[in-house]
This record gives C-alpha cells, structure tokens and sequence, in this order.
C-alpha cells in the first residue's frame, strides 16, 4: 500500500505523468453545483489531481464536455431485470451505473444459501461495482409458500463478505413492531451496521419503532406527505422508477439543494426493454431535471448521496482521493452519455470479455404438477367477493368489491366488466396450494398470462378469462422451467423462457428485449391496458404491499396482514 501511496502523491505533484488525464473537461462539483474547467488526472483507480494541468501516460481531450461522478444504483433486483448479473453489469454499465447495491432475495427465496452464493460469487467478477445485501426477509412473510428460508445464523457468516454492505430491506414490517422472534434475531445480529428498510405508508408511532431498531432507508415512499415525515424522521428517500412502480413524478419536488443530500435513486425493478427504450438512472435524471428540479442537485442524489447513505465514503465525487468512476457527458440537462469510466478505465465492448462468471445452479424449479381448468374453479356459497384493483405505476393495490357471474356453486371471470380471475399455484414442491381470487385493471378481452415470476416466494401466477387457457399458460410455463406465457383460444401467442430458478433468462439481455417486445405486442393485440402487465402480475402476490394482494394460501389484507375469507 504505501508504493501505491507514494506513486499517487508523485502523479498529483506532476513529478510524474499520471496514468491517465482526461483533458478539457467541464467538472461539475456536486458539493458546491459549480462547473469548473481542467483535467481529471488518475493514478490506477483513484483520482489524485482535479481542475490543474496534467501530463499522461494516457491522455483524453473530453473538448468541454460535462464530467459528472459514476451513478449509484441505490436499490436494485438483478433478477427482475430478468438476466443474470454478467448480463446485468452489460446492461447498465453503458448507461453510467457504476455502483449498484442488490437485494438477491427473488432467487434467494428459490434456492435460499445457494443462490445467495452465486450471487455474492458474480459480485466478485462484474466490471460494476455490485454490492450485496444479505436478504432479510426469505421468506417475507408466513402467508406465502417459499422454496427456502434463511435465518439469522445462515446470514450472518457472510457479513464480513467484501461484496456485502449489511442487512437488505426489512419488508416484515408487522414482525418488527410485534417484536417476531425471528426478525428481532437478524436486526440483533446486524446492529450497527447498514439496514435497509421497506416501509409502504408506515407513519406516526409505527416509523418511530421501526427507525428505531436502525433502519436506514426506504425505497418505498409513494408521496410527499409520506416522504416528508421520513425524511423529518432522519430516513434516507430513495425515489424510484422501475417498469412497474413510477414514484420520480411524484416525488420530483423533494429533490431540491437543501434535501438532495439525504436522497438517492433507484430502479428496484426494471427490465431490458425499458432500459432500451428509456434508460436506467440516465433515464431518471434527464426526466427529473426535466420536471424542474435543480441540475446538480439530481446529480448530487444519484452519486455522493447515494455513496453517503450506504457508507461508501471512497466515491461519488470527482475529486483528489476518489474512486475514479465518472462519465463524460455531451448535454447535463438530457444526461446524453458520451463515455463511462470505470476505475480509471474506459468502458469498452472489452471490458467485459475478460470476466470469469460463475456458473448458474441448474434444474427446473417448477415442482408442480399438470393444471386442469378445474384447477381454477373457484366455488363459493355467492356471487359477492373482495377483488384486487391495480393501479397502473404503482404496486399498491386497491381492494375493491363486486358481484360476479355465478353458476353452479361457482364464481367466473367476466372480462366484460373487466373482472379476471386469478390464481397463484405452490410450485416449489411442498404443498400444492392454490390461491384463488378475481383483478380488475388488466384488461383482457379473452385469454391468459401466466408468470413464474412473482414477488417474493415466486410462486407461479396466472390471470385470464377462461380456465382453459389459464390451464395451457401453467402447464407450458412447466415446461420451459419458468417464464412468461401468453395464450389465447388455446394457443400460445408469446413467450420468455426463464429457466434459472424462474426467474432469468440465460440469454444475452438483446435476446431477452427482444422476446419481452413480442410479448408486448401479443398481450395488447389481446386487449390487456397495461404497459407492463406481466410485472403487474408478479407484484399481486407481494403481501407487503398494501393493501389487498394474493398467495398461494388465497387472498391477503395486508393492511390488517392477514388471510380474507372470501
């Protein structure tokens, strides 16, 4: 350490050429919003000269382009972008993410200490910076059927991991403040360090005690109200925009110089079409600068804030003694990407070649056996029963009531008033429950979606107006090991194999984006509304997420956290 030590200070000095000086860059300083004019020299992966004049071993003119620090991805499931984290890292690394902090909890809740290895060993090779934090919640709750649970003791002999900040969000939110055994034991074993938090419209006395066992932030804020008392309450906000869950419009007014600091961004959940068509944090920034907020204060939030919140002191500003992660940009305002450097490196088609990935586990997750449409009948002693209501760019659901069609002691679909059924099937092997229960908001005129994606426990869920297609969408999605299914009239229109643990492709991202248009284009020739209806689908068995969702066990009132009887 102390050669390298004693090469930076020379190199800082201009004793000696850095290894690399990126000339006649426009620098803007987080800290102070300023724009300041001069070189960017490096010595290995730290920055050791700022604004003064630099000879290099390797120069770059950046001819006045914009420098601003690498972005931080501040919350984020590899899995739901729906490829591997070697795809992952390909994917957003060109769009300036530079520092992603991940929760493997989907494919924890698949294959438990397995998948959390596999993980924790990608970590170790990405080109981004890929910080793991120990899932907390596997399973989320006990009204769900997961494929595997990890404790307190499974946990914590990977908490000195070089990869591993802390304690991932903590979505159990009645189980802290009824003080559950098993949560009280993993927020024990992680005091003083890093926990994340996961508080949909908790408030008042309830945020008190959850902040007080050292939850740090939420990725869950909704409005400002909410964001404002948790911001007051010493919480840090990290405002998100996935391709489900649309939080940055509103939220937009928060980021201002004064509260910048105590923000960040995310995407949580975001696949490659959208990261495609719109971007990742580049799409966020441009968009929030666009809504009004001042330019180096976004900025500010998607780097040095973020670092602060997570305890990575080493980056998040173009200055003396920083990591050199930073990207030149053509324009600040439309975040327009012109090259991202990554320790002092530029990103380059090469710079993933050269990464040994782990090996993904094998085997077909789907443990279930062949759908009938008699699978999903739903016989009850009425036509009248609670229905999940969705609403577009949120995972918060509303509960809503109707009479359905009923005949022969049974509820059906009536996809004329827009009234679908769905059913989440147990599909790790253990028990074979079917929950059943009717949505509104998708939109189908006729046909079925199915998903083995679907938040936490991953069960397989499938909504549609006809049994028997519901019944063709399970039994091919068995098939394929997971996925995506589209049919209609008994015929599958579309589909997106994922077969690593129901949950990612092992596929390029291109081929991924590819088949996710299809499916698109499938579903909304189909008469489905939604923008994203299959990841609306695999939020509806989410029973953190108030305020009526369903499992395998049938349908849940998260506000009262408990099973309906329907």
């Amino acid at each position: 350490m102390r050669e390298i030590l004693e090469r930076q200070i020379d190199q800082a000095l201009g004793r000696r050429p850095a290894d690399l000086v990126v000339r006649n860059a426009r620098i803007l300083n987080v800290v102070t919003g300023e724009i300041q004019t001069g070189d960017i020299a490096v010595c290995g992966s730290t920055i050791v000269g700022t604004l003064d004049s630099y000879r290099g071993v390797d120069e770059i003119d950046a001819q006045g382009r914009f420098a601003v620090p690498g972005f931080i991805d501040s919350h984020v499931h590899c899995e739901s972008t729906l490829v591997t984290p070697g795809e992952f890292d390909r994917c957003v690394l060109p769009h300036g993410v530079t520092t992603a902090v991940c929760d493997p909890h989907e494919i924890c809740n698949v294959l438990g200490l397995t998948g959390l290895q596999y993980f924790l060993d990608s970590a170790l090779n990405t080109a981004i910076d890929l910080r793991v934090q120990l899932s907390s919640c596997v399973p989320a709750t006990d009204l769900e059927t997961s494929g595997a649970r990890l404790t307190a003791a499974d946990l914590i002999p990977h908490a000195d991991h070089p990869q591993v900040i802390g304690l991932a969000e903590f979505m159990n939110v009645p189980g802290v403040l009824n003080k559950d055994p098993e949560c009280m034991e993993k927020l024990a074993a992680f005091h003083g360090r890093h926990i994340d938090g996961h508080a949909p419209l908790v408030s008042g006395h309830a945020l008190n005690a959850y902040l007080s066992c050292g939850i740090r932030n939420c990725h869950e804020t909704t409005n400002l109200a909410e964001g404002r008392e948790k911001l007051s309450k010493g919480m840090q906000v990290l405002i998100r925009e996935g391709s489900v869950s649309k939080d940055l419009a509103a939220l937009a007014p928060f980021i201002t110089e004064f509260a910048s600091p105590f923000l960040g961004l995310c995407t949580d959940d975001r696949n490659p079409l959208d990261i495609h068509e719109e971007g990742h944090l580049d799409y966020m920034i441009r968009r929030v600068i666009a809504l009004g907020a001042p330019v180096a204060a976004v900025y500010r939030a998607a780097s040095w804030s973020a670092a602060r919140g997570f305890g990575l002191t080493d980056r998040g500003l173009i200055a003396p003694g920083y990591l050199a992660d930073f990207l030149l940009l053509d324009d600040l305002a439309s975040c327009a990407i012109h090259s991202v450097f990554r320790r002092g490196r530029k990103v380059t088609a090469e710079t993933f070649a050269n990464r040994i990935m782990p090996e993904p586990p094998g085997g077909n997750t789907i443990k279930m056996g062949l759908a009938t449409s008699d699978s999903f009948a739903v016989r009850a002693s009425g036509p009248s029963t609670p229905v999940i209501g969705i609403i577009p760019g949120k995972i918060l659901t509303e509960r809503l009531h109707a009479d359905l069609p009923y005949r022969d002691g049974q509820r059906h679909a009536d996809p004329e008033r827009d009234l679908l059924k769905l059913c989440v099937l147990e599909r790790h092997g253990r028990n074979g429950n079917i929950g059943r229960g009717f949505v509104r908001g998708f939109g189908l005129r006729q046909g079925a979606l199915a998903s083995s994606v679907g938040h936490d426990s991953h069960n397989v869920c499938v909504v549609g107006a006809s049994d028997s297609d519901m019944a063709v969408a399970v039994n091919r999605l068995r098939e394929l090991g997971g996925g995506f299914v589209a049919v209609e009239n008994g015929r599958v229109r579309a589909e997106l194999a994922l077969p690593f643990a129901g949950l990612m492709s092992l596929q390029p991202f291109e081929t991924v984006r590819a088949n996710l248009y299809a499916l698109r284009t499938a579903v909304r020739e189909m008469g489905c509304t939604l923008s994203e209806p299959f990841l609306h689908l695999a939020f509806l068995p989410l029973p953190v997420i108030p305020h009526l969702k369903i499992t395998d066990f049938g349908l849940v009132d998260v506000d009262r956290f408990e099973l309906v009887r329907s």
